[in-house]
């Protein structure tokens, strides 16, 4: 029996989600690397830019590179429960995707999370996120990194969207709006729960005990560097997965570096109208959410929304992501 299926999700289902205090200008802020390691001077400018922002930020404790790793899965993961339950930091920020949130993932992690905090990041920081949100039922914020996105700077290419950024973590109130930015491939409008991320990492949950529930949601895909048939590929498992069964909007990214392998081929544009269009629910495209060379989208991750599927689309925040 699937997690879609189950009690135990059915249970995670109906609870209240849980949120972090809102950042305010003079919070600490700490960067944590789940995944890959960054460059020093895309941190060091990342890092510039959190103090801009009016954030108390440090640089991440130095750690001993494996591979493709920012350091062994045990470190990253002592580091992380660390910085959880240190109470002088208010919000955490990812150092950056590449590969590696997914061995931080077991008993030893789940048994160390304590009262929510603001968990920000994208692309493998997914799996993180997934695991907060079904474990947890932690509401966590899918918006620019240290080293991807915020070292660019606000408004700048492959940097960030400042106002989405403050709004969500830090408005206290419901019914404020982010710009989509996209096209409304299929119109209307949709409730439901936002989340989602890369969709390759979203897949990746299927079968472990933190699966993600989709039901009842406005799913949130993007992902990079993907030849139009395999995502595809991955839509087709999403479908075939039961989880786009009772899914309530979808919202989908710019899907940079994926154009199609041969002139006048399909588009991944023209793979997602064919697979999604026949749900009946609004989709919108185009996005510049998660990976992106347009100013990135900094998305609350587990609140009640609005999805208005008509022109460039936009999203209607229902609840705040933050506490007071």
């Amino acid at each position: 029996m699937t997690p879609n299926t189950s009690a135990s999700s059915e249970a995670r289902s109906s609870a209240v989600a849980r949120k972090a205090k809102a950042l305010e200008r003079g919070a600490r802020v700490a960067v944590f690397a789940p995944a890959s390691p960054g460059s020093e001077a895309k941190v060091k400018a990342g890092i510039a830019e959190l103090r801009r922002l009016g954030f108390a930020a440090d640089l991440p404790v130095a750690q001993r590179a494996e591979g493709y790793f920012a350091a062994s899965a045990e470190a990253r993961r002592v580091e992380f429960l660390r910085l959880l339950g240190d109470t002088k930091i208010d919000g955490l920020i990812g150092l950056r995707g590449g590969y590696g949130s997914n061995y931080l993932l077991d008993a030893s992690l789940a048994s160390g999370v304590g009262e929510p905090k603001a968990v920000m990041g994208f692309s493998d920081l997914t799996s993180l996120q997934i695991f907060l949100w079904q474990q947890f039922r932690w509401v966590t914020f899918y918006g620019p990194m240290v080293a991807a996105g915020l070292d660019a700077g606000a408004g700048a290419a492959g940097g960030y969207d400042e106002k989405s950024l403050r709004s969500s973590i830090n408005e206290l109130g419901a019914g404020w709006k982010i710009s989509l930015r996209g096209e409304a491939l299929v119109g209307g409008e949709a409730e439901g729960r936002l989340l989602g991320g890369a969709m390759t990492m979203v897949e990746a949950t299927f079968g472990t005990p933190w699966d993600l529930d989709t039901r009842g949601v406005i799913l949130i895909l993007e992902d990079r560097g993907m030849k139009p048939y395999q995502v595809d590929r991955v839509l087709m498992h999403f479908k075939q997965a039961g989880k786009l069964d009772g899914v309530k909007g979808v919202v989908l990214g710019d899907f940079p570096e994926c154009e199609p392998p041969i002139a006048g081929s399909p588009t991944v544009r023209d793979v997602c109208a064919r697979i999604l269009g026949p749900l009946g629910v609004p989709v919108v495209f185009g996005a510049p959410v998660g990976h992106t060379m347009r100013p990135m989208l900094t998305i609350p991750l587990g609140v009640n929304a609005r999805l208005h599927a008509q022109g460039d689309g936009s999203l209607e925040i229902l609840e705040a992501a933050v506490t007071r």
